[in-house]
């Protein structure tokens, strides 16, 4: 867990709930989930293999450990999974440095959760090469602290990058927001016990109780995300 502006302790959200927003990066924040699926596709190919589309919803957003390892037991791939994973950074780090958009109404929450003042982190299971380097297009500045998937014991599914976010902040679980894109990342925050805003990039998620479905990123401003706090306390 990497800081990258002086964290800002239990300072909360003025007249709010909500003390933290935890953002997820890859389909939530830049438009990259697709980025991924056509790096392991072109590095499978050049392995001799093709990959089955239906095996996308597999992998999507998981740790690399899960996705590589799903992927070379499908394909039966002769490569061992400290290889591929990195073939597949080295891919996704060539591809996204040619070309990076932000998904619709990232720029703008970000920009309103830094003039509010709003403690925010930016919790992915990329590996910390790709964050930072994803980090020079969302503008470091927006987030108190950076947590990479390759720096907590066990990444989403699992609770802990979210606990750990939520504990670098000097939040209540209970009382962060979580905005997300796959049932991994939704699943992770819910163990952790936070809020989440689910804005599906490939799969389809479901509301359930303390989770929010939006079709986009612009249906979200900070009011929504204290009315959501409000509303579940």
């Amino acid at each position: 867990m990497t800081s990258t502006v002086p964290a800002l302790g239990t300072r909360t959200a003025e007249g709010s709930a909500l003390q933290a927003v935890l953002l997820d990066m890859d389909g939530t924040l830049v438009d990259t989930e697709g980025f991924w699926w056509d790096v392991e596709t072109e590095v499978f190919a050049s392995l001799g293999h093709t990959l089955d589309d239906s095996w996308r919803h597999v992998v999507v957003g998981g740790p690399m450990t899960r996705s590589a390892g799903f992927l070379i037991e499908a394909t039966g791939a002769d490569i061992t999974l400290a290889e591929l994973s990195v073939l597949l950074n080295d891919g996704f780090e060539e591809r996204i440095g040619r070309d990076l958009p932000l998904m619709p109404g990232a720029a703008r929450l970000l920009a309103e959760l830094s003039a509010h003042d709003v403690p925010t982190a930016l919790v992915s299971a990329s590996h910390r090469r790709i964050i930072d380097r994803v980090l020079k297009s969302l503008g470091p500045e927006h987030f108190a602290l950076t947590v990479a998937g390759d720096e907590v014991p066990r990444t989403k599914p699992h609770p802990d990058p979210y606990l750990a976010a939520a504990a670098g902040l000097g939040a209540d679980p209970a009382r962060c927001a979580v905005v997300e894109d796959t049932a991994t990342g939704v699943a992770a925050a819910e163990a952790a016990g936070c809020h989440v805003v689910a804005v599906p990039s490939v799969a389809p998620i479901t509301p359930a109780a303390r989770r929010t479905v939006v079709t986009s990123l612009e249906e979200v401003d900070l009011t929504f995300l204290r009315d959501l706090m409000t509303q579940m306390r």
